[in-house]
């Protein structure tokens, strides 16, 4: 019996998940226990149970008054059973119920063969015991052999008593060792009400991958008009897959997009390549085309190989027709192409990389090569030397900027001291740097640049706490002191152009960076002591309820190096905050304050209630008084809440307060029963399009509506980006 019952499971486990309508089973459903298998029974052995019994030697054995049927994993129970010792058959009748771990089936009669060890089960009704389902069939006969057979059934994830939709089929056929079974006949209702007939499909029954067609994708807004997505999937082999799927957009034409995957012992991979022919949205009708490949790959045990190449036909691509991979505020797509070789105290990096840069940006120099060896080990007493080093050569799109090769090396000896209570760290490095810069006319650069420097730091933070209270609870208070010196020598650099090179804003955690910039072009001389604390309050269960950080940077010298030249003799006082009021209230804030003018120079601001799982209220708001050249004053907000039973609303909307305009507004209404959804979706922001010169449009905005009626998070959609905190960036 135990071969039987598991492929019965099989079919309607799998029948569920291919309708894709039972998600919501974790608020509604509730799992039947199943019966109790403590018994001494082996494999292939029953046990009968009853209050009456005639039994005829060699001949038939019947059994009446609440008859139990146990075996190895499954139970029957019925009002009368008759067993046929010389046919080995047993016919169970009278309020029979079939019940093993996963699915429970009440019927009038029931037949089992144990010879052929088939199981035959007449007008029955079925109930999934650990997933959402139910269902009717006439006759279920289930063989060892000939598998699973239902005739006239039907099925549903909608609780017993309000079934608001049902799945009717004449025949539905499962073979032993097939990855497939077989549906005739079927008949999708709403209500009572017929709305989908097929006469034939097929669907897998087996956790191994199948080709076929997947659930579509059916979307309407400004860019496409109406688009429909088909996809169509081609298990190739156990480790390689390729989806293609057509996409019909009413504005624009037939896309066709594909994805390949591959999977091996040590290489994994994806190749991207969508193409639409021909837009009908542009003037000239032009085709336009995204690729991408994407490659991880293990060589040995000390080597990896790691490929993202991405493309595009035009600046538009991804504003106009969307994307998986990117989205519309981005400016670059990566073309990386690297090999890497890593022991305990050595690795090695080579990698190619480029950029495709999108609309009217600077242009980013490409790394074509770049080295890098880093090294480390100990030299005895807790020091360590360690030596980084970077060998790469930069070019740009444009033909008349710069070029350079660049050769950097840092030895570096370091003694680091670690305990529960303290943290301490004493380095010197010696940052040495040689280039070549070719095409350098009518520039302020030189060909030949030899750059060496010295640098220090000692760094020291200790950790006291003590018992206090918060807001009338047992509570400890920590403080938590550092103090950082940091020296590094000057040397005119004005003479190197600028390759990978941007400055860094400094926040709490920036304030001990020891580096004013990204990469190696500009490193700024410094003589500066940082200073800094945190406290904590922390609740009698280990949690903390509240943390605060100040710290600031005192230059005792005036920058030399002109890009990193400053107006005060110290940096602005950089505050982080972490407060949770309560168990529903939450605030963060980050700010920097020039303690020079007393004004704010950044800030961010994040404010959340929540009240459950999904009632959630979050206030955000950015500042920023300088970004290149332009002031950034954002206010958003950020909402989930029940309207009603089933019923749930999710919004976000987003405000610039400099140029007093909504920049992207949001809102979504989702019903969500036991056994379906509905979801409508309004969406309206920036469009951000580039035009022909590649400006990106500020003023031009996209709206969007949706409607989903298959399972969707639209708490996840909705608040997309949610976090805690939230920062509008």
């Amino acid at each position: 019996m135990s071969s039987i019952q598991n492929k019965q499971f099989i079919f309607i486990s799998l029948l569920l998940m291919s309708i894709g309508l039972a998600d919501a089973q974790e608020v509604c459903f509730v799992p039947l226990a199943g019966p109790n298998f403590e018994n001494s029974l082996f494999e292939g052995q029953i046990q009968v149970k009853s209050e009456d019994s005639e039994i005829s030697q060699d001949t038939f054995a019947r059994f009446k008054g609440s008859v139990e049927i146990d075996s190895f994993n499954a139970k029957i129970k019925a009002d009368e059973a008759l067993l046929n010792r010389q046919t080995q058959t047993l016919n169970a009748t009278g309020n029979v119920s079939f019940q093993d771990d996963n699915i429970t089936v009440y019927s009038q009669s029931v037949q089992l063969n144990r010879v052929s060890n088939e199981l035959l089960i007449k007008n029955s009704i079925y109930q999934l015991n650990k997933v959402q389902g139910h269902g009717k069939a006439e006759k279920i006969g289930l063989g060892e052999k000939a598998g699973i057979n239902l005739i006239e059934s039907s099925f549903t994830s909608c609780p017993v008593d309000n079934e608001v939709w049902r799945i009717q089929a004449s025949n539905i056929k499962i073979t032993p060792d097939q990855s497939r079974g077989v549906i005739k006949h079927a008949r999708f209702y709403i209500k009572d009400i017929p709305l989908l007939y097929l006469p034939y499909f097929s669907f897998p029954v087996n956790e191994q991958k199948q080709s076929g067609i997947l659930y579509p994708s059916i979307s309407n807004n400004s860019s496409t008009g109406m688009s429909v997505e088909q996809p169509i999937y081609w298990n190739i082999a156990p480790n390689y897959d390729l989806t293609f799927s057509p996409r019909l957009m009413t504005e624009r034409g037939l896309q066709l997009k594909t994805e390949f995957r591959y999977l091996t012992e040590n290489q994994s991979g994806q190749a991207n390549i969508e193409y639409l022919s021909n837009d009908r949205d542009l003037d000239d009708n032009a085709s336009r085309y995204f690729y991408r490949l994407v490659h991880s790959g293990q060589i040995g045990d000390n080597w990896r190989v790691n490929v993202d190449i991405n493309g595009l036909s035009d600046d538009n691509y991804i504003v106009d027709l969307g994307s998986d991979y990117y989205n519309r505020a981005d400016t670059h797509l990566y073309k990386t192409l690297g090999v890497s070789y890593f022991t305990q105290d050595l690795d090695v990096t080579a990698q190619f990389r480029d950029f495709e840069v999108l609309g009217d940006h600077p242009d980013s120099y490409r790394a074509l090569p770049e080295v890098r060896l880093n090294y480390l080990t100990p030299l005895g007493l807790g020091a360590e030397f360690a030596v980084n080093s970077e060998l790469a050569y930069f070019e740009s799109g444009e033909l008349n900027n710069p070029t350079a090769t660049r050769f950097h090396i840092a030895p570096t000896v370091r003694y680091p001291y670690r305990n529960e209570w303290s943290e301490f760290l004493a380095e010197a490095t010696v940052l040495h740097t040689q280039y070549i810069q070719e095409n350098i006319q009518n520039l302020a650069l030189k060909k030949n640049v030899t750059r060496t420097l010295s640098q220090a730091k000692i760094y020291g933070s200790l950790a006291f706490e003590r018992p206090a209270h918060w807001f009338g609870a047992q509570a400890t208070q920590t403080f938590e002191p550092k103090i950082q010196y940091l020296y590094t020598s000057f040397e005119d650099q004005s003479n190197i152009g600028l390759y990978d090179t941007t400055r860094l804003f400094n926040d709490f955690s920036g304030l001990f960076r020891g580096q004013e910039f990204t990469g190696l072009d500009r490193i700024s001389d410094n003589n500066q002591i940082t200073i800094g604390m945190t406290s904590r309050f922390i609740d009698k269960n280990n949690q903390e309820r509240f943390k605060l950080s100040l710290g600031q940077i005192f230059y005792l010298k005036d920058n030399q190096v002109v890009d990193a030249s400053k107006d005060d003799d110290r940096s602005a006082l950089a505050a982080e905050l972490d407060w949770k009021i309560g168990s529903k209230w939450y605030v963060n804030t980050q700010a920097q304050v020039s303690t020079i003018t007393d004004k704010i120079e950044r800030s961010s601001l994040s404010i959340e209630y929540q009240l459950g799982k999904n009632k959630v209220l979050q206030i955000n708001h950015r500042y920023v008084r300088d970004l290149s050249s332009e002031e950034i004053n954002q206010v958003g907000i950020t909402a989930s809440w029940p309207m009603a039973k089933n019923w749930q609303w999710v919004g976000r909307w987003y405000h610039d307060l400099e140029l007093n305009r909504t920049v992207e507004s949001y809102t979504g209404v989702q019903y969500e029963s036991c056994c379906w959804n509905i979801s409508f979706v309004a969406q309206r922001n920036l469009s951000n399009r580039f035009d022909v010169n590649g400006s990106q449009s500020t003023n031009e905005f996209e709206s969007s509506f949706r409607v989903y009626f298959t399972t969707r998070n639209l708490l996840r959609e909705g608040l997309f980006g949610y976090r805690r905190p939230y920062l509008l960036n």
